[in-house]
């Protein structure tokens, strides 16, 4: 394997100012797994809490969406688990290519793919899903229990949209979820591209889960809530008007998500994951598990670490037109 670290970054201002409203939905997330391992409860669906969060929500995800190129094809694919959003934007140029397949991260759904879509787009086609049991227009209706049950619904809607197989991409808990698919499913995998993958190399240092708790509670005064969330995000204030910054707060405020908690892979099924990946760390407050995790994927029989210097968890956001370029040339053909 490879391991490098990239050189100068771009960080496009609207990114810094979206940083801190993306952290706002993942230190949740974070905070409730911290969580589980003390209480035992019976699971459940994602769902809305409110039909007015519902309808806030639907609001500020269309106009996220329309930062985006227009899709070819939107469709519900039905699986197992529930009916999941897909978009679909074909290259005709490109018919003989691979195509890609987006996960997101924790309450980001399609739209955070905005800045770097296009560029991905121009070159081959692409599938973005909102995850079941997350914040989007996927709609869960039997529990997951375990990681492996993601991995049925993805499978179900590559076998719908592209059963020659797909280049999988994710990022932070999609990136998790990316490499279980890709472990249990590697007959429909091309190859795998994990970007500040959460707890699959690694787990984020005691000193981001704390600050990840903090930022969470809602009894805590703003303030202390506010520092949580630049400890863990940095870079300036947020813009509270921007469409992907409203999308990310509205499901964070209004979306009661139901996931399994991703497994750090072990070093058997690291061995075992042979097929081509490209793992992105941030060397500055990664959520990934920083240098440590990158060390660990050092050990991926066929893979490409990259250390990106001056990024945060919000990596794809920040270098985008450089990461493209990168996994333009990872993908190949």
């Amino acid at each position: 394997m490879d391991v490098n670290s990239s050189g100068r970054t771009e960080t496009p201002s609207r990114w810094r100012r979206v940083l801190q409203w993306f952290v706002r939905g993942l230190v949740g997330a974070l905070a409730v797994i911290g969580l589980l391992s003390l209480v035992l409860s019976r699971p459940t669906v994602g769902q809305f809490r409110t039909p007015e969060g519902k309808r806030s929500y639907a609001t500020a995800y269309a106009a996220a969406l329309a930062t985006m190129p227009t899709p070819t094809q939107t469709v519900d694919v039905p699986t197992d688990y529930g009916t999941v959003r897909a978009y679909v934007w074909r290259q005709p140029r490109a018919a003989d290519r691979t195509p890609v397949l987006l996960l997101p991260g924790r309450t980001s759904g399609v739209p955070m793919w905005s800045e770097n879509l296009p560029a991905i787009a121009a070159k081959r086609t692409v599938i973005a899903v909102d995850a079941l049991g997350d914040a989007g227009l996927s709609i869960q209706t039997v529990p997951m229990t375990a990681p492996e049950d993601q991995a049925v619904w993805i499978d179900q809607v590559v076998a719908e949209l592209a059963p020659g197989g797909v280049h999988v991409l994710g990022h932070s808990f999609g990136g998790a979820t990316a490499a279980t698919y890709a472990r249990l499913h590697p007959e429909h995998v091309r190859s795998l591209a994990l970007l500040e993958p959460v707890f699959t190399f690694g787990y984020p240092s005691a000193r981001m889960m704390g600050w990840a708790m903090l930022g969470s509670l809602p009894f805590l005064p703003a303030s202390l809530r506010e520092r949580a969330l630049t400890e863990i995000g940095g870079g300036e204030s947020a813009d509270p008007a921007d469409p992907v910054a409203r999308m990310i707060t509205a499901g964070a405020d209004h979306y009661s998500a139901e996931l399994p908690t991703p497994k750090v892979l072990t070093d058997d099924q690291l061995a075992h994951l042979t097929l081509p990946t490209y793992v992105a760390i941030a060397d500055h407050d990664s959520l990934a598990g920083g240098e440590k995790a990158a060390e660990r994927a050092a050990g991926l029989p066929n893979g490409t670490v990259r250390v990106w210097p001056n990024t945060t968890h919000s990596l794809p956001m920040q270098v985008s037109k450089q990461l493209s370029a990168e996994l333009d040339q990872f993908w190949g053909r």
